[in-house]
């Protein structure tokens, strides 16, 4: 950890005002190399040039240094202007003034990463950030500073989150960050969807969201600070707008642009739920429609979600994966065909960025649920996008004497006015066929035991209940958050339950029934040291109550609770005041009724002595001694696993398999995997298809139903050694140990699917005298993973193909000669590119019939 002081704290009047003549200098001289950004209605202005702008948020502590560049570089190549991202809070002041900035919370290295690609950078400071981030990224000691409350007109508040927005302001600052320096952060962002909630706070919520505003302000940055869903932003604060579609979003005032700073490509997972999908055709759609309606900056949240390492995702419930079915996946990887479609988008629309924020637009009715919006300025560029809003239908219609398809729920972009050069519902990007494939762990160390085989773990099992000294004894229930204070996810609470010898359950062996209510999340019962029952809530309703027969004997009975959170509340109003714990746990069937143990004393314990002792660092794994097992204890509680493994081979991104155990946390060499919990979703709602027409809502395209909703956590290459990595498991109610895998994310085949009207053009298409060149021949592209090849041609057919990739099937029109075309063309290269012409197919074939090309190749 690394403490900040400020130089400025040194108490001399001549020290300060030669500090203060030094700064002015230093600020003049580098605003010289420096950008100037305003904005005007139509958009954001940089050094005089109006700017369109596509954005991608890619939080830094969700991934890793070393994946930081390639991140970044994988969204240029998609056609992103600009990276996003919030600040951690949390991550960054561990306690009041001890700051960090190491590791994944490195911010300066990160947006340094940002500024040497070329691109600007979006810095949302909040500090309150949401983002199904733990506690929404405030400290949770702020929550125990007393008389302190989130997020309203409280001075105690207020003084830490202006102090805190300082320290980043002038971390910035002193790098030379921000544009007006020279720097990458040409807009930062205050608070975080307030807007949506104020009202909740009554009298004190509207001086709050105007002192936020002001305070940011004040931080001279010398560039134009927003503020999300804030209705009511001052002037010169920009709103902006968060939502699945934002192309009727109109700012607060006619001098402000059209922002969208969250648009979801997909969302985010809980615990036992579906995996929900948002279909590239949508999320281009929303896109084209908000740039049709003079929109100047979009930003897709996620871009690359990433993970939630170790304890920091929210909700509760949020898996350890951010995923969020982004354009890069959790691990890095482009997800196709959604990132190369949106791509393509990006360029279309990049086409017309001098029409669109030079000129008015004119709005013509094409039909009921269609219509044009064309952009001409005086020097004779001319932008047409042509939307078809129906969600069912596809409709032809006439613009400018001409005829256009346009599918149901679409947009055509014509960056003349004339040629087609991209539909948003017209998917020709390549779709890859990615696997997680397994490998058994690979011991480092050969056992000296000539009968040894495979790794062997070591193990060290906690005690159910109280271990060591208690931290205290209470009458009755305390609540969980405030008393662990979010330092560890666990709580013991145990007390002793006396039976008599003569109870009728004893007598006629039958078991009482213990009735148990909690606020959440989740928990485990251990009667006399044996597991009994678990239960939880969900990510819907954290709270539950639950009930199941548990085995007494004659005389003293242990009841110990292990207590456990999954991630604190990171939003909604007051949600720092939401607690967590047990609050009634009552025994049915003694002879003479209920017994409520609600009013017993209970013995506390914070946290496992394995946390305490810190037994996944390097420097605490032999404060306890671990026991070597021939054979791996499975379905055993309270267990932790130590192994001594080999890094997986290869250079694919790694996941760890856990969906042979039960629930826990993981650990590679100290770095915190994060929580595990491979709990099913519910076998329903789930689709085989999904209908991109329509709006689009998180629980549309789910799939997954019946499975676990995370069985592979990521374990980032840079973790690992070659030899000698220490892989820790605890294990909180039993599971399979020998079972868990190594799993390297593979991409093993790639298909595309391209019809004969596909719109297509050049990449280099548009000349510096703003006239351009399009094609209207449809192409094939395949690109197989760097240092892989097209190995095989599995399926190829020019005609009317049918199926989806890995399940093509050959139509009633077919070009026999499909396949040989295709192998001649890409056979053992890395990409490749067929255009569907004469020269290659047979286009005379089943004449009046709009022809596809489909295609599946094995990389390798």
């Amino acid at each position: 950890m690394v403490e900040f002081r400020s130089i400025f704290s040194i108490k001399c009047p001549l020290f300060s005002t030669l500090v203060l003549v030094i700064v002015s200098f230093i600020a003049f001289a580098s605003s010289a190399n420096g950008k100037n950004v305003t904005y005007d209605r139509r958009s954001l202005i940089i050094d005089g040039q109006r700017k369109l702008l596509i954005s991608a948020s890619i939080h830094y502590p969700r991934s890793v240094p070393a994946m930081w560049p390639g991140l970044v570089q994988t969204a240029k190549e998609g056609g992103v202007d600009v990276i996003e991202s919030y600040v951690f809070w949390n991550g960054h002041e561990l306690s009041p003034d001890n700051y960090y900035f190491g590791g994944r919370y490195d911010l300066v290295k990160f947006v340094k990463i940002v500024q040497q690609a070329g691109m600007y950078m979006i810095l949302r400071i909040g500090p309150f950030v949401a983002a199904e981030w733990n506690f929404g990224g405030v400290p949770v000691w702020l929550h125990y500073v007393p008389g302190t409350v989130f997020r309203t007109d409280n001075e105690p508040f207020k003084h830490y989150m202006q102090k805190f927005m300082t320290f980043i302001v002038n971390l910035m600052k002193q790098e030379k960050l921000f544009a007006s320096q020279g720097g990458p952060i040409i807009l930062a962002q205050v608070e975080n969807e307030y807007g949506d909630i104020e009202r909740v706070y009554g009298e004190g919520a509207k001086p709050y969201a105007m002192w936020a505003a002001s305070m940011a302000l004040s931080q001279n940055t010398g560039v134009p600070w927003i503020m999300c869903q804030q209705y009511d932003a001052p002037d010169p604060v920009i709103n902006t707008c968060n939502s699945f579609y934002c192309d009727q979003f109109m700012p607060n005032s006619p001098n402000k642009p059209k922002m969208w700073t969250e648009n979801w490509p997909g969302w985010f997972k809980t615990f036992g739920a579906r995996d929900p999908h948002r279909p590239p055709e949508d999320i281009a759609f929303s896109v084209a429609r908000f740039f049709q309606k003079g929109g100047s900056l979009q930003n897709y949240y996620m871009y690359h979600g990433g993970t939630n390492f170790g304890r920091t995702s929210g909700g509760p419930f949020i898996t350890t994966s951010y995923d969020y079915d982004a354009p890069i996946d959790e691990y890095g990887l482009p997800r196709l065909p959604k990132w190369a479609h949106l791509r393509e988008l990006h360029r279309a629309i990049k086409l017309c960025e001098r029409a669109l924020l030079n000129s008015e637009p004119t709005r013509l009715s094409l039909g009921p649920l269609q219509e044009a919006d064309v952009y001409a300025d005086s020097s004779g560029a001319c932008a047409a996008f042509i939307a078809n809003v129906d969600d069912k239908n596809d409709k032809i219609v006439e613009f400018r004497n001409l005829s256009y398809h346009l599918p149901a729920w679409s947009v055509s972009i014509l960056p003349d006015c004339k040629n087609v050069v991209f539909n948003t519902a017209k998917v020709g990007s390549q779709t890859s066929k990615v696997e997680m494939v397994p490998e058994k762990l690979q011991p480092s160390f050969v056992s000296p035991d000539k009968d040894s085989k495979g790794l062997t773990w070591e193990v060290f099992v906690e005690k159910a209940g109280t271990w060591g000294q208690p931290d205290f004894v209470r009458n009755g229930f305390v609540d969980h958050i405030n008393t662990t204070k979010d330092t560890t996810d666990y709580l013991w609470y145990t007390t002793s339950l006396y039976v008599d010898k003569n109870e009728e359950f004893l007598m006629k062996g039958n078991q009482p029934i213990i009735v148990v209510e909690s606020k959440g999340h989740a928990l485990h019962l251990f009667v006399n040291k044996q597991l009994q029952a678990s239960a939880s809530g969900n990510g819907t309703v954290s709270p539950f109550k639950f009930r199941s027969p548990i085995s007494l004997k004659a005389g003293n009975n242990e009841i110990a609770f292990l207590s456990m959170t999954v991630g604190l509340q990171n939003g909604g109003p007051f949600y720092e005041w939401v607690g967590a714990g047990l609050t009634s746990v009552q025994v049915d069937g003694f002879n003479n009724g209920t017994r409520d143990l609600s009013i017993y004393n209970w013995t506390y314990k914070i946290g496992l002595e394995g946390e305490h002792l810190g037994i996944y660092r390097a420097d605490g794994l032999n404060s306890i001694k671990w026991e070597p097992t021939s054979e791996a204890p499975k379905n055993q509680p309270l267990t932790w696993y130590k192994a001594v493994v080999n890094a997986p081979q290869g250079d694919e991104p790694i996941g760890l398999d856990m969906v042979h155990m039960g629930k826990g946390l993981a650990w590679l060499n100290g770095e915190e995997i994060g929580r595990y919990w491979p709990r099913k979703s519910s076998e329903h709602e789930c689709v085989q298809q999904c209908d991109y027409r329509g709006q689009f809502r998180p629980n549309k395209c789910s799939t997954g139903c019946g499975e676990p909703t995370q069985r592979w956590y990521h374990v980032p290459r840079s973790w690992f050694k070659p030899s000698g990595n220490i892989l820790v498991i605890f294990e909180e109610k039993g599971g399979d140990p020998t079972q868990i895998r190594f799993s390297r994310r593979k991409t093993l085949g790639i298909c595309a699917l391209v019809s004969e009207d596909h719109p297509s053009f050049k990449p280099d298409s548009l000349h510096g005298d703003g006239s351009q060149d399009y094609m209207n021949g449809a192409i094939i592209q395949l690109k197989c993973p760097k240092n892989t090849h097209i190995s095989t041609i599995r399926f190829a057919s020019f005609g009317t193909p049918s199926g989806t990739c890995g399940s093509y099937s050959f139509g009633d029109c077919h070009d026999p000669s499909s396949t040989s075309v295709i192998e001649k063309v890409c056979l053992s290269k890395n990409e490749c590119t067929v255009p569907l012409s004469n020269e290659n197919f047979n286009k005379g074939l089943c004449p009046g019939i709009i022809k596809k090309l489909a295609v599946e190749a094995v990389c390798s």
